[in-house]
């Protein structure tokens, strides 16, 4: 594991058992000796933690830095109140997405979390293209996931306020354990709260939430799998340079006021194509797919209209077991003329075709403080 970072959570990681992995250039805590599957359903059933640190985090001030970001990506940005959050992405000049990212307004001034292998390549992306903007990395704070439905509870018995934030919602607030930047929202389909601490008290902060009895330390491995039932895209497995909003079934990401007839049509990278994609549709669609019996269709599955088919129509882009529905599950991408609910299709597992059909996501309904 040489030349990886660590975050400033590597010996508590340590310190629990856990099992370290090179991930996005870090080392980061694949599964602790819970085990993948319980950790899984603990998050579920009651609170799990995730050290997130290794994503990036961003200030972003300017005269008006909503209107500078809209430029670059294309949601409403301008329209987001104070206090709130909202899931954007950076598009590319062919419609592609660069990364996808969460923005916080906070009042004079935006913050930004993007995704720990695009971190480098997003901070100069919005340098290049936000000169009007002062760009702060902040590189002296933690970040951590509590999801759950027990998060709401066990996040309240150190900071009082949280309880009532809802979803989307987030709060700048003074702790035992430094200032605490609180958003409400999740990557697990829980209710839940992701809260950057300062370094210096991150260990004692993740320490002070894992002494409640229903908080359990969690990995990437339940990370993904809780994702994948949530219907959530993983960057660069789901969702990359070459696939659209629309490709990637991410349109209720698109406000009205950018898209065609909105007060600010337009005007970000990749506008041409993706407002034609509304107003017309893709040629392929990312969909939910689940295989029968009892194995999981990997990424890479090739997928075919029937077993005899020469030329796929598709492909598996993320794929596991499910722990909470009982059943594998994926998604892809599939031609459009495939992407119906209930179509039954083939993937082919080891040169064998297997009988998948397209589905609705989410696979199991979240749960979040509406």
């Amino acid at each position: 594991m040489q030349d990886l970072k660590r975050t400033g959570l590597y010996d508590l990681h340590v310190d629990l058992g856990a099992k370290m992995v090179p991930f996005a250039g870090y080392e980061m805590p694949v599964q602790y000796p819970l085990g993948v599957l319980k950790e899984h359903l603990h998050t579920r059933n009651a609170a799990g933690l995730f050290d997130v640190s290794h994503m990036g985090q961003v200030i972003l001030r300017g005269a008006t830095p909503a209107l500078s970001l809209e430029r670059i990506v294309p949601q409403s940005i301008a329209g987001l109140a104070e206090g709130r959050q909202r899931y954007a992405f950076f598009t590319n000049d062919a419609g592609g997405i660069l990364d996808d990212l969460m923005v916080a307004n906070r009042g004079d001034h935006l913050f930004l979390v993007v995704n720990a292998a695009c971190k480098d390549a997003d901070i100069a992306h919005m340098r290049a293209h936000l000169t009007d903007c002062e760009i702060e990395v902040i590189e002296d704070r933690a970040l951590l996931a509590l999801q759950g439905p027990a998060a709401e509870a066990a996040l309240s018995s150190l900071v009082p306020s949280a309880g009532a934030m809802k979803f989307m919602d987030i709060a700048v607030t003074d702790s035992d354990f430094g200032e605490l930047w609180i958003s409400r929202s999740g990557y697990t389909g829980e209710d839940g709260y992701e809260i950057s601490v300062p370094n210096a008290h991150a260990q004692a902060f993740a320490r002070a939430l894992l002494a409640i009895d229903t908080v359990e330390p969690i990995g990437l491995g339940a990370r993904d799998s809780l994702r994948l039932e949530a219907g959530l895209c993983l960057y660069g497995n789901d969702i990359d340079t070459t696939t659209t909003p629309v490709e990637a079934a991410l349109e209720w990401a698109l406000q009205q006021p950018r898209k065609s007839g909105g007060d600010r049509e337009g005007g970000f990278p990749g506008a041409e194509r993706i407002l034609a994609e509304f107003e017309n549709g893709a040629s392929r669609r990312r969909v939910g797919l689940l295989p029968e019996g009892r194995a999981p269709m990997r990424a890479g599955t090739e997928l075919y209209a029937s077993e005899e088919a020469e030329s796929p129509i598709g492909q598996v882009t993320s794929g596991a077991f499910g722990p909470s529905i009982e059943r594998p599950m994926s998604m892809g991408y599939v031609a459009i003329d495939h992407a119906a609910t209930g179509t039954k299709i083939f993937g082919d597992v080891r040169g064998k075709r297997q009988p998948v059909t397209v589905a609705d996501m989410p696979f199991r309904p979240a749960t979040y403080k509406r």
